[in-house]
């Protein structure tokens, strides 16, 4: 077969094949002799030289890498280079990591407690591990080593990045978001962030159980989507918008279709009928962009129950508001704000910018009409996401939309360990959109506002 044929080029002369055992990723703690490098660097190109390119291409990636893992350990055990145990296992990690995957950064994504990775140049390559910016100790060769990774990313899912197209965004084969610009526009070397997603989603139980969204809220939460209530999550970068709008859509109910639409396809959708639509950047010339506008404009043409817009940045904020207020009931977005406030007004400058010539009182009352429902996502200093503010958009007073807030989380101190502490707890009204509920068979019980919790 093939692969024998390949694996017979891998293994040493006269060494006879063990059967390959998996072996745990080395960390960067391991400490190297001065002669490891230059037996990587020499091992490295051994085995490129003994690949068939084309039997790889047909090989399993799991298979591929057990059989290149024993070739390579073999191949070290018959010459007995000068370096210990921990070294060659660490270095036998690090050549298949070079040449199957994101070479230095894989053991960083192979990690489940890292969300971000972000790399600015090749010797400064950053982690958020559980909410917290960290420096790590894993570092590229040189600029081109960097280059290389990159290039090996955006080939794999179509893109092209180089002096004319130095930036490029683009959704990983794992589902990861990723995104890199290079020089020129970036003076120090090539800049790459890369936002991932955890395998089995995070459910509702999570979230109550990490404290980040008690129980009594969440049940608001899941009357009002369930019962179609027009709900924003708005919060800052890295504050939890997209775990928490995941955890949203659970609520609605399997037998209604749902149309998501994202710039990169993240959300992971648990019911049956759901259609993904992305978002397609313009090509090298220039042409066959795709915005976020023209998929919302399209998908009321798709019979859709509800619509959940990944992040609303733009001039399709007023589609979407128009859609909330056409008969698309329970309509789900995101919006990048630090306050209720701010998401209101970021919402009426998106709309300004869709529909210049509506007046200021229009575009508010069109926002009035369409939104239920804000809800407040924050990450704390102590790397904590937490829903602060479960707020109710109850109309206009004149020229002002008008709420109020249902629930809040009020930080009151910063423990001797960093920890935030602080209360949540429900201001006492009742919201309007309770007898909404109700017609759905959902009853909030008077308790449920009278709740109090300290964290």
């Amino acid at each position: 077969m093939a692969t024998n044929r390949m694996i017979d080029r891998f293994a040493p002369p006269g060494k006879a094949k063990a059967a390959a055992t998996p072996t745990s990723a080395p960390t960067g703690t391991v400490k190297t002799s001065p002669e490891f490098d230059e037996i990587k660097r020499s091992m490295h190109n051994e085995l490129l030289d003994t690949l068939d390119f084309e039997e790889v291409a047909n090989t399993a990636k799991e298979e591929l890498y057990e059989r290149m893992r024993q070739s390579l350990t073999d191949r070290m055990e018959s010459r007995n280079p000068a370096i210990t145990r921990p070294e060659r296992e660490r270095m036998v990690q690090e050549i298949l990591d070079n040449i199957l995957g994101l070479g230095p950064i894989e053991v960083l994504v192979r990690d489940p407690a890292v969300s971000d990775i972000l790399i600015n140049g090749p010797k400064n390559v950053f982690v958020d591990r559980k909410g917290k910016l960290i420096k790590t100790n894993v570092v590229f060769e040189d600029d081109k080593h960097l280059m290389q990774i990159i290039e090996r990313i955006v080939v794999a899912v179509g893109r092209r990045v180089d002096e004319q197209t130095p930036m490029v965004d683009a959704r990983m084969i794992d589902g990861s978001r990723f995104n890199a610009i290079i020089k020129p526009l970036s003076i120090d070397g090539a800049a790459v962030s890369i936002r991932r997603f955890g395998k089995v989603p995070i459910l509702a139980e999570d979230l109550i159980a990490f404290g980040s969204c008690p129980r009594p809220m969440m049940e608001t939460l899941r009357g009002a989507v369930h019962s179609g209530l027009n709900t924003i999550i708005s919060g800052g970068t890295g504050s939890g918008k997209t775990t928490l709008l995941n955890v949203l859509s659970g609520f609605i109910p399997p037998t209604e279709r749902i149309i998501t639409i994202e710039d990169s396809a993240e959300l992971q959708l648990q019911q049956e009928h759901v259609v993904r639509l992305e978002t397609r950047p313009a090509n090298i010339e220039g042409k066959g962009e795709v915005t976020q506008r023209e998929l919302v404009k399209n998908c009321l043409r798709m019979r859709p129950d509800r619509i959940i817009l990944g992040e609303i940045r733009g001039a399709e904020a007023i589609d979407m508001l128009t859609a909330m207020n056409t008969g698309h009931d329970g309509s789900l977005a995101t919006v990048h704000a630090n306050n209720t406030a701010d998401a209101l007004a970021r919402f009426e400058t998106m709309v300004g910018i869709g529909m210049p010539n509506m007046t200021p009182r229009a575009i508010r009352e069109t926002i009035a009409r369409a939104l239920d429902v804000i809800v407040q996502q924050t990450r704390l200093t102590d790397g904590s996401r937490r829903v602060i503010a479960i707020t109710e958009v109850t109309g206009m007073e004149g020229e002002i939309i008008t709420t109020q807030d249902i629930f809040v989380f009020q930080q009151e101190s910063v423990d001797k360990n960093g920890k935030v502490r602080g209360r949540y707890k429900a201001t006492g009204v009742r919201p309007r959109f309770a007898s909404t509920l109700a017609s759905h068979g959902i009853h909030l019980a008077p308790q449920l506002f009278e709740f109090e919790m300290e964290v």
